[in-house]
């Protein structure tokens, strides 16, 4: 390992990935550096109607549980926080005062951050309320296979063909990555980890709503040359696992689906929630110019999170834990029950 995270000699993307992501000097645990907003823009980073979208899932999701007196927030692959602080400044003050927020994040506590918000490593156990993962899954290391044998990587990026694929591997991809297996089979990213992180992030919930935001696919459109991608400096790169960047692969949601779960698109999942991206009327300009101005603004932001082609096609899967499973009628854009 060297200081910026990289791993040395051809080892499976798995392993890499852990190593560039999370080991010492990692992309996501280097100390003093920008953490991920300074790399790429998530939904979190585009706008605060992100936030308050999530502020209202919460409230919704308090209703449902009967409004108890401790009501828990759980922010998977938390960043700096910003999500978080984003939902308690939302919220209305009598429910902020009974939420018990949490980040969970394995790089240090940030500074400055509300004193309020409990910064740990892991999901904690028997949490009531809403668990929420933005863009957390697709950096959840994962193995890439290529005509049935595991791609190993070198530091600088280059591949080369490794071992067979292990039994609970190929099952994996026998039923999730049709074609994935074998010689001639393609490429393909296998999504048991995530899988695993997921259903281990939702046993955390004793009662309420589990819900992963995702670049994702679908099992009968998967990608035919994988989805492995870095980003730096606000670009997409090559997915080197040397440490200076982030590497991801777009998650296989339904896969991770558990039973009773509902699949949305982020623009189904936002628009339940309040978030459209009508402009103004027009005579609003004569009447109240500032207000105007403030409104197409907010219109121009809500248009740009639930755009089609753009982060409104981004996945929702949404798994409830002894609560209905959506508070709010989903949609017909080829969503539904799992």
């Amino acid at each position: 390992m060297s200081a910026q995270g990289e791993v040395r000699g051809p080892v499976r993307w798995r392993g890499a990935m852990e190593a560039a992501l999370y080991g010492p000097g990692g992309f996501y645990v280097r100390p003093g550096g920008p953490g991920p907003a300074g790399h790429f823009r998530t939904s979190v980073h585009a706008s605060p109607l992100y936030a308050a979208a999530v502020a209202r899932l919460l409230e919704r999701v308090d209703a449902r549980l009967g409004h108890p007196d401790r009501l828990d927030l759980v922010d998977v692959g938390a960043g700096r926080g910003e999500l978080t602080a984003g939902v308690l400044a939302a919220l209305d003050p009598d429910t902020a005062a009974r939420v018990r927020p949490y980040a969970v994040e394995r790089a240090a506590r940030p500074e400055g951050l509300d004193p309020r918000i409990r910064w740990v490593p892991e999901p904690p156990e028997g949490t009531t309320g809403l668990l929420f993962a933005n863009e957390w899954l697709d950096n959840v290391p994962l193995d890439v296979a290529e005509d049935g044998r595991y791609v190993l990587v070198a530091p600088d990026g280059t591949e080369t063909p490794g071992g067979p694929l292990d039994a609970a591997d190929r099952a994996w991809l026998e039923r999730w990555w049709p074609g994935g297996v074998g010689p001639g089979g393609g490429r393909a990213e296998i999504g048991r980890p995530r899988d695993e992180a997921w259903a281990a992030a939702v046993a955390t919930l004793e009662r309420g709503l589990a819900v992963a935001v995702d670049y994702a696919h679908a099992r009968g459109a998967r990608p035919p040359f994988g989805t492995l991608t870095g980003f730096r400096d606000g670009r997409e790169c090559a997915p080197v696992p040397d440490g200076t960047r982030d590497v991801t692969a777009h998650v296989a949601l339904d896969a991770c689906a558990g039973e009773g779960a509902v699949l949305l698109t982020q623009r189904e999942a936002l628009t339940a929630l309040g978030v459209h991206g009508g402009r103004p009327p027009l005579a609003l300009a004569s009447t109240d110019p500032v207000g105007y101005v403030r409104a197409l603004s907010a219109a121009g932001e809500a248009a740009e999170l639930t755009a089609r082609g753009g982060l409104g096609d981004f996945g929702w899967l949404v798994q409830p834990v002894g609560v209905p499973v959506w508070p709010g009628p989903a949609a017909s854009e080829g969503t539904g029950t799992v």
